[in-house]
């Protein structure tokens, strides 16, 4: 079956359809190789077997009817820890949540189930995703399956970890300051945060909490086509979120066969001034060069984003705390005492982070806005004189659990964030995704970014599926 593990959605979907494969014996086969592998990854914080067992016989019974059948029909997927599947343990990775049952799904979880997928589990991620690295106190640490030991990234670590060890062969991410390319990079799978809005999500009491900073729904898979299928599948106007995009008639998995004939890519190595470790710059410089064979012409560029890392990085701790004291507010009224009786519950990072920190005031919030101004005006510019940015997606290859970088390539950062280089573009909400740029001498995955221009997914899309036929990635995974 280890044909199955490594098999892309794509080619699932179309054997099941044509009745050569069983979707039984596909949900089976990932059943089976999550009982293998992960013990070691610790990419699922539960896995629903019984239900997707379930759905895979009514997927059979579908197909041998001769029913209408959705593009991922009888597919696997993995949904992040963060979301709600109804009926389905959900705990946000936090102990205040360790038995917490969804009411009901998300609405791109309605829109994989309609097209068919069937939903093999919840994936690991820090507690309420806050974190660039995948730890808590519900399930542990995630490890990126091509060194147990190493960090998968985060907040989507699990689902990253998932794709890479052939747990899945879709996962879906969320991606507030990096989130999905994070782990993409750290577990060397594709990972794409659309444009901000293209995916819906609901979020109540507060609709418009996603609005700052930036957070972003998205598709992660092991092929840019998977991906952009999954994407056909998620996207389109939701009545319930008001910052969702109006439907786009677009077809994503169509872009993918587009080439880059043509077109002007800038490569910058640091992003206008982020420290890189040198062995990650190799790498993506050796990657980016790539896009010349795919028939791009592609230069280097010094971009200036009006800031330097410590301000932005600052004006994104300010956006994020005002989002996090909101969170807690919505515990408090769920009748929970995060600052008192159930604080010990809490990781320390997450009480010295939010309960800990001081309040924002109405002059810091003017001020980080004007920050991330600065930053899309940056990127705004940059992207006027290219069709195409490519840049690193985090500045080191993966660490050990429990550890995080405070220096890079000699020089001090902040260690929770300050290895990466994705923040500006969930300020400015540009899509953007992190392909597998190629492993380190020691065998560990670096990612590059790949940023388009503001609403143009099918571009990065376009451009991603022509890197990765000219340097493909899927014999890389340890199997």
């Amino acid at each position: 079956m280890s044909d199955l593990w490594y098999a892309s959605a794509v080619e699932l979907a179309r054997r099941i359809r044509d009745g050569s494969l069983s979707p039984v014996e596909v949900v089976e086969a990932h059943i089976d190789r999550i009982a293998d592998r992960d013990g070691e990854v610790n990419a699922y914080v539960t896995v629903t077997e019984e239900r997707a067992r379930e759905a895979a016989r009514a997927a059979e019974r579908a197909v041998e009817a001769g029913d209408d059948l959705g593009p991922l029909h009888g597919v696997p997927v993995a949904i992040k820890d963060l979301d709600g599947i109804a009926g389905v343990r959900t705990t946000f990775g936090s102990r205040l949540f360790e038995d917490n049952v969804a009411e009901e799904n998300e609405p791109f979880v309605d829109r994989l189930l309609d097209a068919g997928a069937v939903v093999v589990g919840k994936t690991n991620t820090p507690e309420f995703g806050l974190g660039c690295t995948t730890d808590n106190l519900v399930a542990g640490p995630t490890s990126t399956p091509f060194a147990p030991g190493l960090n998968a990234g985060g907040s989507s670590g699990g689902a990253g970890a998932a794709l890479a060890a052939g747990m899945a062969p879709l996962a879906q991410g969320s991606d507030t300051g990096g989130s999905i390319r994070t782990p993409a990079a750290f577990c060397g799978v594709y990972g794409l945060k659309p444009s901000f809005g293209r995916v819906p999500r609901v979020s109540r009491p507060d609709a418009f909490e996603a609005g700052t900073p930036f957070s972003h729904v998205g598709p992660m898979a092991r092929t840019v086509e998977d991906a952009a299928l999954m994407l056909d599948v998620m996207a389109g106007q939701h009545p319930a979120d008001p910052f969702s995009l109006p439907d786009d008639p677009g077809d994503y998995l169509a872009a993918t066969e587009r080439g880059v004939d043509g077109r002007s890519i800038a490569y910058s190595p640091d992003l206008g001034g982020y420290p890189v470790e040198p062995t990650v710059e190799e790498v993506v410089e050796d990657a980016a060069d790539a896009f010349e064979d795919a028939g791009a012409s592609v230069e280097r560029v010094d971009p200036d984003l009006g800031v330097d890392q410590d301000a932005i990085l600052n004006a994104f701790y300010t956006f994020a705390k005002v989002r996090w004291e909101g969170l807690f507010d919505g515990l408090e009224r769920q009748g929970l005492d995060p600052y008192g009786e159930d604080r010990d519950l809490l990781r320390p990072v997450t009480v010295e982070t939010i309960l800990e920190s001081d309040g924002v005031t109405t002059r810091e919030y003017a001020a980080a806005q004007r920050v991330r101004t600065r930053v899309y005006d940056g990127i705004r510019a940059l992207l006027a004189a290219y069709d195409l940015l490519l840049t690193p997606t985090a500045a080191v290859p993966p660490f050990p659990h429990g550890e995080h970088p405070t220096s890079v390539n000699g020089v001090e950062v902040e260690p929770l964030r300050g290895w990466l280089l994705t923040q500006p573009f969930n300020f400015s909400g540009h899509p953007v995704a992190s392909v597998p740029a190629g492993l380190t001498d020691d065998g560990l995955p670096v990612g590059m970014q790949v940023v388009g221009q503001r609403h143009a997914d099918d571009d990065v899309l376009a451009a991603s599926a022509a890197f990765e036929r000219v340097r493909p990635w899927a014999d890389t995974y340890p199997r």
